[in-house]
This record gives C-alpha cells, structure tokens and sequence, in this order.
C-alpha cells in the first residue's frame, strides 16, 4: 500500500533501536522508550496551511529527529508509521 499524505504532515518510520547497552546488558522491551530518530518514507506537497505558505525542508530518504510526543502511530501492511506535521520535526541528521 502506498501513502501519500497531505499538506505539511510527513510519513516516517522508527529508525531500528539497539537492544543492548554499550556495557552488554540486553534491555527488555519494558525498558525501551520510544525512539525520537526515525526515516523519512513520504512528504506532503506543502502548501498554504492555517493561512501561511509551507515550503517543505525533508524529503524522502531523510533522517530526523521529532518531538517525543509527536504525530499519530498507524500500523499499515504489518509496518509501524508515524504521520506528523513538518513543524514536529526538530532536526535532519546529516550522515
């Protein structure tokens, strides 16, 4: 299934967590926090919203990091997906 979203809003998907510490201890899922890294996978056309011309600045393919709270989680196709607004997004991690 593909997802084109609308707007600002963008698609993204959690960038994979390490399940042990630096020291080797293994985490368990209890422990794990959501993660605040993930891929860009889709971007919205932009455009004029609440009355002001949004230009985007992500793109597919990107890495960033959002706000912890941020962006409503779907589940489509067995995949777990975020959808949020680019004003979520507080950095573009440059690899």
């Amino acid at each position: 299934m593909k997802i084109r979203p609308l707007f600002d809003r963008i698609v993204i998907k959690q960038v994979e967590e390490k399940l042990t510490t630096a020291s080797g201890i293994v985490l368990p899922d209890s422990a794990k926090e959501k993660p605040q890294m993930a891929e860009v996978i889709a971007v919205g056309p932009g455009g004029i919203v609440d009355g002001k011309e949004i230009q985007m600045q992500v793109k597919v393919g990107d890495t960033i990091l959002y706000s912890k709270y941020a962006g409503s989680d779907f589940k489509i196709d067995g995949e777990e997906l975020t959808v949020l607004r680019q004003s979520d997004v507080l950095a573009v991690v440059e690899k």
